[in-house]
């Protein structure tokens, strides 16, 4: 028998802040078993950035080269994610939130986003965030898109959680999220209520 799963009442408020979860509804491409953090969700539409697909043949070192930004070796274990599919060339910083600049998009639950040049150069320069990593492009949904992918069972939404955004490993991440619901995802049902 399948398990019904109650959203929160989408209309009540945003979702940033949150991880989305691909279901096994999701089964193809590039949002397959992703974990994506949110950014922004609000009657604009929502966005976002996956959080656990590594680009295993770029690293941070390289980007900072490009830039003309010279970064000490120990801090090259900032990973370069793929974010999304919108504005591959666009970056993000994905970090913890004892460092916030006024750029920063969102800081909520010890898990900060900015999108700026300066967040890169304080790292370079051992003033940045402790943890995180750079994510290239982003996910985006267009009004009431993401709502209608919530309700098919595309998405579980879950509470962010730093410990799972930074220190567990991207092979991982997405077993750990659903491992946190609770019970079987094979028992989740894409029929949905609302709370």
């Amino acid at each position: 028998m399948a398990m019904k799963i109650t959203l929160p009442d989408l209309s009540k408020g945003s979702l940033a802040g949150h991880l989305l979860i691909a279901t096994h509804e999701v089964q193809d491409g590039i949002f397959a078993k992703s974990v994506v953090y949110l950014c922004a969700h609000n009657e604009s539409g929502a966005m976002g950035v996956i959080v656990n697909t590594p680009v295993e043949q770029l690293h941070l070192k390289d980007i900072l080269e490009h830039l003309d930004i010279d970064l000490p070796i120990e801090r090259d274990q900032f990973k370069v994610h793929f974010g999304g599919p919108v504005e591959a060339n666009r970056g993000f910083v994905v970090h913890s939130c004892e460092y916030q600049t006024q750029e920063s998009l969102i800081a909520k639950d010890g898990i900060a986003v900015t999108a700026s040049l300066k967040v890169l150069q304080d790292l370079a320069q051992g003033k940045g965030p402790a943890k995180g990593m750079l994510v290239l492009g982003y996910a985006g949904w267009s009004p009431g898109q993401l709502e209608g992918e919530i309700e098919s069972g595309a998405w579980i939404v879950l509470p962010a959680d730093k410990n799972l955004v930074f220190d567990t490993d991207n092979q991982t991440k997405w077993d750990a999220a659903i491992s946190s619901l609770g019970f079987d995802l094979g028992h989740f049902s894409s029929q949905v209520g609302h709370a």
